[in-house]
């Protein structure tokens, strides 16, 4: 049983990564606030409320830690600056990786949230690959870039592995009286985000760093997911168009993922 931290642990995607991995690893859970996060999730966890902000604060936080999911920060489009990317999306990546370069630390690999944000740019009608140059579309997306730049930097000169993964809408609205197009194509099911975490965690990679789109197997993508699929064996079940056509999802009993994709 592997050792995983996660930040950021009770937002949305850190709620059901910890539903989903708290029986399969050994979770240390990281945030400032954990009072609306289920009781029954915190248990047979180790929680700690840390502001990461402060570099002080990761002083031995990654001691005895394989894998680091890193989902803290403020995931607002319209975010300001000066007021929270600054530190949120730029100081505390900054800290991560200062930590986790540390002799006295042994991360395999830290595993960190992108975002479609970091492309928005492009045209609607643009499939986007990772090989492509990044095109942001908010000072949000600017962030997201930056932490991509941070990973592959600490990657190739201090041999931390990373993979980032570019994350769409995650468990987005579907509801076919609401969902458009766009939402759509960028949608992420909770399965198949859970799924691609698993591949992120047991996956053998070629280079220290890999980037990945994750979005669902929707019918029309707004990002090219082959690579996930060819480098991690990322093979997503979900697609929002035909969910999006039922007004139900279709939830696969075959796939290892035990969650009720109706839920929320």
């Amino acid at each position: 049983m592997s050792s995983v931290l996660i930040t950021g642990a009770s937002g949305n995607i850190g709620v059901v990564l910890t539903e989903y991995l708290k029986a399969k690893h050994d979770l240390t859970l990281v945030d400032v606030d954990f009072s609306e996060m289920p009781k029954e999730l915190l248990e047979g966890t180790t929680t700690k409320k840390v502001d990461l902000v402060d570099p002080k604060n990761w002083e031995g936080l990654l001691e005895g830690i394989d894998y680091v999911i890193h989902l803290a920060g403020d995931p607002r489009p319209d975010a300001d600056f000066y007021d929270t990317l600054l530190d949120l999306n730029y100081k505390v990546p900054h800290n991560l990786f200062e930590e986790a370069c540390k002799e006295t630390n042994h991360v395999k690999r830290i595993i960190f949230a992108s975002s479609v944000h970091a492309i928005s740019g492009y045209p609607l009608n643009v499939q986007v690959k990772t090989s492509d140059y990044p095109r942001p579309g908010d000072l949000y997306g600017v962030s997201k870039v930056y932490m991509e730049a941070l990973a592959s930097f600490h990657a190739y000169n201090h041999n931390q592995e990373s993979i980032g993964i570019r994350i769409g809408g995650f468990d987005s609205e579907i509801d076919p009286e609401i969902a458009d197009a766009d939402g759509l194509a960028t949608h992420l099911s909770k399965c198949d985000m859970c799924h691609l975490i698993d591949r992120c965690l047991e996956a053998e990679i070629h280079e220290p760093f890999l980037l990945v789109n994750g979005v669902s197997n929707n019918r029309f993508p707004r990002m090219d997911i082959s690579q996930a699929h060819f480098d991690l064996g990322y093979q997503p079940q979900d697609d929002a168009f035909k969910i999006q056509g039922n007004g139900v999802y279709n939830f696969h009993e075959e796939d290892d993922v035990v969650m009720d994709p109706k839920e929320d």
